[in-house]
């Protein structure tokens, strides 16, 4: 396997990052998630957009968007197979053991592994935990996700791929690595960036191509709603057959097959919508 690290393709193998990473020691650092099917990223430039954005709201120096191309076309190209998570890193490079950050620059990593179709369906979980819409990481995609890793793993724990938070004030917000929809009175609904919620990438796709409505949701709206839907880079779209100990028989319903129906056949239109 083939890396990008800092100018160039190297082997996995003898490829270092300095244990002083800035990225490594406190998290600072931020990444995206592209998929990439026979070697052609989807979406790329709407990503590359956030990673920009992220960087801005971590102060970290603006990434050479042209080189972080370059290093994806590389990567894909120096490792082929039919379905890829191709994963962009941007950190604050080598710096002290504390929150200052050094003075030699960032360091950008690309590589890619191999990945597989989602099912149709699948079962989540809510958690006790919040997400902050008002702290200062708040719709940024950083590499602080050890949150993320401790809920997913309550998740796995409970046969579940995927765990959702509430905000800090109990309303629905978003997973681990997803974002949410429900259908109410045959409606599509996910809630509104002003939750705290990324604004992912798939989701925006979803809202365009299905005419979703951003609304304000309380969390037990999971109780009632009549079907329930993930979106995400690798997920797409995916129906929900169970959240907590809550069936929602014959997922994916009438309503999220439409919109999987619509998300594939959009996103086979143009690869960089």
């Amino acid at each position: 396997m083939k890396i990008w690290l800092d100018g160039g393709l190297q082997d996995t193998e003898t490829a270092r990052v300095s244990v002083f990473d800035h990225g490594l020691t406190v998290g600072d650092g931020i990444f995206e998630t592209v998929k990439a099917a026979e070697g052609r990223p989807f979406a790329l430039t709407r990503h590359l957009d956030r990673l920009a954005r992220s960087a801005r709201g971590l102060g970290l120096p603006e990434p050479d968007l042209d080189e972080v191309r370059r290093a994806c076309a590389a990567v894909l190209d120096a490792n082929p197979m039919p379905l890829g998570r191709l994963r962009i890193t941007y950190t604050g490079g080598y710096g002290p053991l504390g929150s200052d950050r050094g003075e030699k620059g960032p360091t950008l990593v690309v590589a890619v592994g191999e990945s597989a179709r989602r099912p149709d369906s699948t079962a989540v979980i809510t958690v006790p935990w919040t997400r902050n819409e008002r702290g200062a990481l708040t719709g940024l995609k950083t590499t602080s996700y050890a949150e993320n890793v401790v809920a997913l793993a309550r998740a796995r724990e409970q046969g579940a791929s995927e765990a959702l938070f509430a905000n800090t004030v109990g309303r629905l917000c978003e997973g681990t690595g997803s974002n949410v929809f429900v259908v109410l009175d045959g409606e599509i609904h996910t809630p509104p960036v002003a939750s705290g919620c990324l604004a992912g990438i798939t989701r925006a796709l979803a809202v365009e191509w299905t005419g979703a409505k951003e609304t304000d949701l309380p969390l037990d709206v999971l109780d009632s709603a009549e079907e329930v839907f993930l979106t995400s880079t690798l997920r797409d779209v995916q129906g929900v057959h169970r959240v907590d100990s809550r069936e929602l028989p014959g997922a994916p319903g009438p309503v999220t097959a439409k919109a999987m129906r619509l998300f594939d056949e959009q996103a086979g239109h143009d690869l960089d919508p």
